[in-house]
């Protein structure tokens, strides 16, 4: 026979004690654990942004800093500017040098002695002696220093000698024939000097050295910053 417990179950001790709390206090604690974990996250949460915003502000200061060494050190930046400036319009002079002195010396050597020049008009200028004024053969095309030639000789088989003459100068790209005609007498070939010659025939050409390099910014002057303030580095500067 099963034995069976008589005391009522809230007067019950020990094992046998019903749960009077029931599943409640575990949701309860469950809970709290929640809020917990919910507040610690929202605490950290709060410290990063406290983090990131004190990081902004330093740098903010940093930049700020920077800046105002930037606007004291301009003065020196444009100093800098102004000097690479200058070693680069020297440096295009120099390669824009022209040796005039070599040209006349080797035009010298090929002049035919049946050949009188008139006048000689040497431009350093890109297009400078055949200009686009002149509508002759090269017109405004010459690319670098020129010689504009005029005179008067024997015939017009001495004046293609005197084309193919000039092409022997070193330099030399090309020989433009902008004129040539035949007068017919001596009396009439016209030019000073020719009258007095057996010259039958009077031109006129442009001699071009297209190779020759010439200045990037010819007669374009250079904007002189301010100085830069008194100091150790302006002394420096100025020494230089």
């Amino acid at each position: 026979m099963r034995p069976v417990d008589l005391i009522p179950p809230d007067l019950r001790r020990g094992e046998n004690a019903p749960l009077r709390t029931g599943p409640l206090a575990y949701i309860v604690l469950g809970a709290l654990a929640l809020v917990l974990v919910g507040v610690t996250m929202l605490v950290l949460a709060g410290n990063q942004v406290s983090e990131r915003e004190a990081e902004v502000t330093q740098l903010q200061r940093e930049d700020a800093a920077a800046k105002a060494r930037a606007e004291r050190l301009a003065a020196y930046t444009q100093f800098q500017a102004m000097s690479e400036q200058r070693v680069a319009t020297v440096s295009s002079l120099a390669d824009s040098r022209f040796d005039w002195e070599r040209v006349m010396r080797e035009l010298s050597l090929v002049l035919p002695g049946n050949v009188w020049l008139t006048s000689l008009d040497a431009s350093a200028a890109p297009g400078g002696a055949g200009g686009e004024e002149s509508g002759g053969a090269l017109g405004g095309s010459v690319q670098g220093p020129s010689l504009n030639l005029s005179g008067c000789t024997t015939g017009q088989e001495a004046v293609a000698g005197f084309v193919t003459a000039l092409k022997d100068i070193d330099g030399v790209t090309r020989v433009g024939l902008e004129s040539s005609a035949v007068t017919g007498s001596a009396s009439e070939s016209g030019g000073e000097g020719c009258q007095s010659r057996d010259f039958i025939a009077s031109f006129s050409l442009v001699v071009a050295f297209d190779a020759v390099p010439v200045p990037a910014v010819a007669g374009e002057s250079a904007v002189v910053p301010e100085a830069p303030p008194s100091g150790e580095e302006g002394s420096e500067s100025e020494g230089g």
